[in-house]
Formats: C-alpha cells, structure tokens, sequence
C-alpha cells in the first residue's frame, strides 16, 4: 500500500478524514464515496457518546482563508474534502440555527429585501413564503445594499446588490434592475456561502457581519474570493439563508424533514414519553384542595420567584439536618457547576460571543463563564433575537451559605445548577428562556 499523509489519504476502500472538536482533539474517520454530512455527523454523535438532538454538523473551515461554512446534511463529505486545501480541515459542531428559517420564516426575510417577480406588491403571507421559495418555478429575489470588495483590491464599494436562482449580481446604476445594469458576481452552482472569520483583519472589512462567495475550484487563493459585508447580523443571516435556499431548494427542506419522520416513526414502537416543551409549561397554584393554572402574569412572576425561595430553603434544611459539617458549609456548591457542560471556565466576552455565533444564534442558546473583570462572579452569556446579552451572576453570603442571583438577591439559589435549571422553566428577569447551552464535546 502506497504511503501517505497522517491527516488524510485515499484507500481503496474510501477516503480517512480527520475532524477536529471545538477543545482541539480529532478522530480519523474512513468514509465511503457515498457518505454523507449527516451520515459522518451521526456516527461521531455514536462514537462521542453524544446527545443526538439533529443540532451536530460538520464544519468546513479554512483557516488560511478565514472562512467556515455548515456543510448540508446531503452533501458527500468525501466530494467536498476534494475541493479543500492542505490547510483546511473538518470541525465537529452544534448549529442550533441549522433549519431555524422553516419554524419562522419571515423572522430571517424582513419585507424590504425580498421581492417577487409575479407579485405587483411583493407581500406573500407566511403560510405561502416557504413554498414559493422551496418552488423551481416561482422567482423570489433578495435584494438589498452590501459591501462589496473589489477583485484583486483592498478597497470595498457599497454596491446595490440581488440574489436570484440565476446567480447574484450588482447594479451598475444605483437600484436600478434592469438587465442592462446588472454585473455577475458569482453563480449559485459552483460555489458555496462562507462566514467570515476575523473578516476585520484579514481583509479589512467595515463591518463584523462579514461572509463571501468562494468558488468550489478556490483553494488557498484570495483573488477569486467574493468578499462581503452586511451591516448587521440579521442583515447577513438573511443573505446566507437565501443563498443556501436558492442553492439547493426543496433538497433544503427534506433535510430538515429527516429527523422528524424518523422520530414519528420512532414514536409507533416505543412507550410513550411525556414531552414538555416552553409552550406547554403553565404556572399552577396547589394550595388549595384542587390546583389551578395561574392567568394573571404578575401572579405567576410571583409563584415563580417563591419557588426559587422555597429551593433554596429546602437545600439549606438538607445541610442542617443530614451534615456534621453544616456550621462549615462544604465548598461544594461553589465549584459544582464546572462538571456541567454549560460552564465554560474563564473565557473572555470575545470568545463567549464566538462559540454563541459558531452554534446559531437562536432564543435561549447561553453558557456561563467566570467574570474576568470580578472575582467569585459569574456571567450569564445568552442570545435573545440574534443579539447576545450578558448578565452577571452576584454571590453572597447567607447564615455561613453562599448563594447566587441574577436579580440583585430577589431570587437566590445554592449552586450554579439549580439556578440554570429554574431559568429553562421560568424566563424570569431574563428575556427569554434558557433552552440550548453551548457545548464542546472532545473527540
């Protein structure tokens, strides 16, 4: 057998590809011709003894070029390690947003940049949106300002730009999109959607809401690179939507149907199990001989902030009755949370706001970190509405206790866990629930 390289070579019997985790460990991986993104995804899940929640995926990246991208859950991984340079490599990570645009489509298209060609108006109510975008034959248009940098230049124009199933083109002439005013950027057959990584830096973008068309036949070289800039992350997650839907159409939304069936199908063979989501959570009230659901909002903000209280009681009435050492609390409740998959130890704001926008930028996404700035504090890293937000998280001392709190001490809890476990059911201060944390998984 031929020689070859430790990072990959060709077998007969397929292809060896190494994927590397978010901490920086890998496995080497022999996959068929015909193995697909999902296919590599749900076989490291199984090797990794990980959570299969359909949220894994593998990652494109390219390091030289400061570029990443999802790959498609039908796309042959073995085809697209053919197109990848020596220095690119394959990471192994979450993306909660992966088919986020199915559940709520025009929360990533607003109205000003999407236009249809059959419609004198351009309004399309939701019910319909998915489908005439998903349909070969309806013509939608994303159309909008961008920052484009010119080939072979340092220099970026603001240029009037459109992305149709043809290609994606600029106006020569101001908004103007007339077939006479309208240059070919790039295609959609050959070339994939790219975030830009570090896009400031690398190539002296305007903006942080960078992301570039590469061509396939693109290695290593920056010539042929299509940079461009949004001005802010909706904006940008909106182009790369569009670009992904134009792309690849129907084929998108069978992907996103995979795991569902699978689990309906799932559902005929095994015992039922009890699903809870946000939406079927109520406040209930059990003081009286029957319980009730609570209406009022106020009422149920209460309900949810004595409950806090009432833990936090019957963990201490645990330590006073079962402990020789509860006149000298255990440390435990102080480094408990950094068994927890959520606690990312002492990352800075920057890296919190990186592993956030690399696992999607969807409603309740966070983790929690040491505060650099004070000691014996935490941080709350979470996403509401595309945007992340920080909350820091107080410690005080309580009858020889440490407790923790979100709201100034309204609401206080013994430990880190019990305080992430009471904001997934109870929005409380917070903007929103916690629902997916952060995770690195080593390989």
């Amino acid at each position: 057998m031929p020689s070859c390289s430790s990072d990959c070579c060709r077998l007969r019997s397929g292809e060896i590809i190494k994927v590397y985790s978010e901490d920086g460990t890998s496995k080497a991986v022999e996959i068929p011709a015909s193995m697909t993104a999902r296919d590599v995804s749900q076989l490291l899940v199984y090797k990794s003894h990980c959570v299969d929640d359909n949220c894994w995926t593998l990652v494109e990246n390219h390091p030289q070029l400061g570029l990443e991208r999802c790959l498609e859950d039908h796309e042959l991984v073995a085809q697209v390690q053919s197109t990848m340079g020596a220095d690119s490599k394959f990471l192994f990570r979450k993306n909660y947003a992966k088919y986020e645009f199915f559940k709520n489509p025009t929360n990533y298209f607003p109205d000003q940049m999407v236009t249809w060609c059959q419609e004198a108006n351009g309004s399309i109510p939701q019910a319909q949106f998915l489908q005439k975008f998903l349909n070969s034959t309806s013509c939608p248009e994303i159309q909008g300002f961008l920052h484009v940098k010119e080939l072979g230049k340092k220099s970026w124009k603001k240029l009037f730009v459109c992305l149709r199933r043809s290609g994606f083109y600029y106006s020569t002439k101001g908004t103007s999109k007339e077939p006479r005013h309208l240059q070919l950027i790039a295609d959609l057959e050959d070339s994939n959607v790219f975030s830009s990584i570090n896009g400031k830096k690398m190539y002296n973008a305007p903006t942080d809401y960078g992301f570039c068309i590469k061509p396939n036949k693109v290695r290593n070289e920056t010539k042929e690179l299509r940079l461009l800039c949004a001005e802010d992350e909706q904006m940008k997650t909106c182009w790369i939507t569009a670009f992904r839907l134009l792309k690849y159409g129907s084929l998108l939304h069978q992907n996103y149907l995979i795991p569902l069936q699978r689990k309906t199908r799932q559902s005929h063979f095994s015992a039922p199990v009890r699903s809870i989501s946000e939406n079927s959570l109520v406040a209930m009230d059990f003081s009286g001989r029957t319980g009730r659901v609570i209406e009022n909002p106020e009422e149920a903000h209460t309900a949810a902030m004595e409950e806090g209280n009432a833990w936090r009681k019957r963990s201490a009435r645990v330590n006073v009755v079962g402990s020789p050492s509860a006149l000298h609390p255990s440390p435990l409740s102080t480094v408990i949370h950094k068994t927890q998959p959520w606690f990312h130890g002492r990352i800075s704001r920057e890296e919190s706001h990186r592993l956030i926008s690399q696992q999607g930028l969807v409603d309740g996404l966070f983790l929690l970190r040491d505060s650099q700035s004070s000691p014996r504090t935490f941080v709350l890293t979470l996403c509401h509405h595309q945007k992340i937000k920080h909350f820091q998280i107080m410690p005080s001392e309580e009858d020889g206790q440490v407790l923790f709190s979100l709201d100034d001490g309204y609401t206080k809890f013994t430990d880190l866990i019990q305080l992430v476990d009471f904001y997934q059911l109870n929005k409380g201060i917070l903007p929103c629930k916690l629902k997916h944390h952060c995770t690195r998984v080593a390989l």
